[in-house]
Formats: C-alpha cells, structure tokens, sequence
C-alpha cells in the first residue's frame, strides 16, 4: 500500500475525493492513512473556493473496509497489544471519519461499489450518499468478532433510524442498492456508468449556493442533531446575523426582485 490512499481534484467549485487503493478493494485502515484524509480535508475547509465534495472510490469497491489481512498477521493498525490497537483507532482510523465528518463544506459520496464495514461507515460521514445499482452496504463487524470501532454506532441510527441500523449490524447482512435507498441509507441509486454524472450535477447545484451561508447551513444542520432546541435556536440566530451582513445576502435579495438568477461570489 505504498500509492497514497486518497486523490484530490478540483473541478470548479467542487472538490472530487477518491479513494485509491482499488487492488485492495480501498482498504482503510494503513499507518498514516488518518494524516492523509485529515490533510485533504483541512486543505478543502481552508480553500474558500470549494463549495461541495464528492468522495467516491477508484476501481470496483467504494471501500471494503478494514484491511482482513492485516488484522490476520496482527500487522499495521492492528499491531501490538489491546493499548496499541485502542492508540492506532484513536490516532489513526478515528482520523479518517473525524475528518470527512468535519468538512465544512456539503459532501456528496458517489457509492461506486461495496461500502462494508468502515467502508460504509465513511459513507455515512458524508452529508449525501448517492449508489451506483451494483453498490452494496454492510456493517459486517461482527462476522469479524468485532464492533464498530470507527463511530458508526452513533452515526448509523441517526441516518437510517434505530431498527434498520441494528437489523444491519447485529444480523451483519450485506444490502443492495435498491434497498439501501429504500431504508434511506442513500438519496437514491442510478446506473453504475451514469454514478459520477449524478454526483457532479447535484454538488454544482449545491455550488451555486452561497459560500459563507452554504458553511453556517451545513454546520446547523450536523449541531442541529445532537444540540437542545434553544442552543440551536442561538446559534441559528448569529448565523443569521452574519449572513445578513454578506454581499450574497444582498445579491440574493437583488436577483430575487430584478427576477434573475443570483451570483454569489462568497463576499
């Protein structure tokens, strides 16, 4: 695994993140894996111009997870004793979902095949999930004799609801894309070659919002599950404030009455 794990392009205001390790199905988990994501991700939240990133995965696989042959020679992030595989989920894989969970930015992942374990995990750190029809989802954990150690236990109920989200993991069934959509783990599923078109279009729909605002929106909805209704209430508030104090703001007004479309520039 000496090919760096995660490629970054920018296609406008979009930021495109895939995953490159297509011999190995994409498996996350490598020493230094949590650095790269963690860098590519600081590097989007700091560039003002991306308004929206895609996440997908290069060759068949979104991502297939943990690396089994790793965690069968006891090597890499499952070297050494119980502390030292706790550091290296703290240190490492914990990097990688904290990372796509703290864009600040809306992300989009293009489901491009299997989404298992972490894999599907990493999904759902994502705010859009879109699947191509040959994608499949499964949170296998324990046919591994393992739990989710990557977050997903707090995260797949809230996407997917308490039920469906322990149907999945404690049953460690592997589903469709037809019925991923079905339960709302994804927006929908659309044909495998048309994957990354679908995805384009709906992160520059998401583009043409204004930045700032775009970033403050993003933020309340994530606080917005975990936060109290009169926390959300002031934050929402001061969000507020300061959107009513950006040029966009006033552009939105201005092509709303002139009964044009607006252009927001992010000032």
């Amino acid at each position: 695994m000496s090919q760096p794990l995660i490629l970054t392009e920018k296609r406008g205001h979009v930021a495109i993140l895939t995953l490159n390790r297509p011999d190995a199905m994409n498996a996350l988990g490598a020493p230094g894996d949590g650095d790269q994501v963690a860098a590519a991700c600081e590097a989007i939240n700091d560039d003002q111009e991306i308004r929206c990133v895609i996440l997908t995965g290069a060759g068949k696989a979104f991502s297939a997870g943990g690396d089994v042959k790793a965690m069968k020679a006891r090597e890499g992030a499952f070297a050494g004793n119980g502390v030292a595989v706790r550091d290296g989920y703290r240190k490492n894989i914990h990097r990688i979902v904290r990372a796509i969970y703290g864009l600040e930015v809306p992300s989009i992942a293009a489901v491009n095949g299997a989404a298992i374990g972490l894999g599907c995990d990493v999904a759902c750190m994502t705010d859009i999930r879109i699947a191509a029809d040959t994608a499949k989802f499964g949170v296998t954990f324990l046919k591994l004799g393992l739990i989710p150690g990557d977050g997903g236990a707090w995260l797949m109920p809230r996407t997917i609801g308490m039920s469906r989200a322990a149907e999945l993991l404690f049953t460690g069934d592997v589903i469709d894309a037809a019925k991923a959509a079905e339960w709302g783990l994804v927006s929908k599923a659309v044909p495998a070659a048309t994957l990354m078109d679908e995805a384009m279009a709906l992160a520059e729909r998401i583009a043409q919002q204004p930045p700032h605002a775009l970033r403050m929106a993003k933020s309340l909805l994530k606080h917005g599950q975990t936060a109290s209704y009169d926390t959300l209430m002031e934050m929402s508030a001061a969000a507020q404030a300061i959107a009513h104090h950006t040029q966009d703001h006033m552009e939105g007004v201005e092509a709303i009455l002139e009964k044009r479309a607006p252009q927001f520039k992010g000032a």
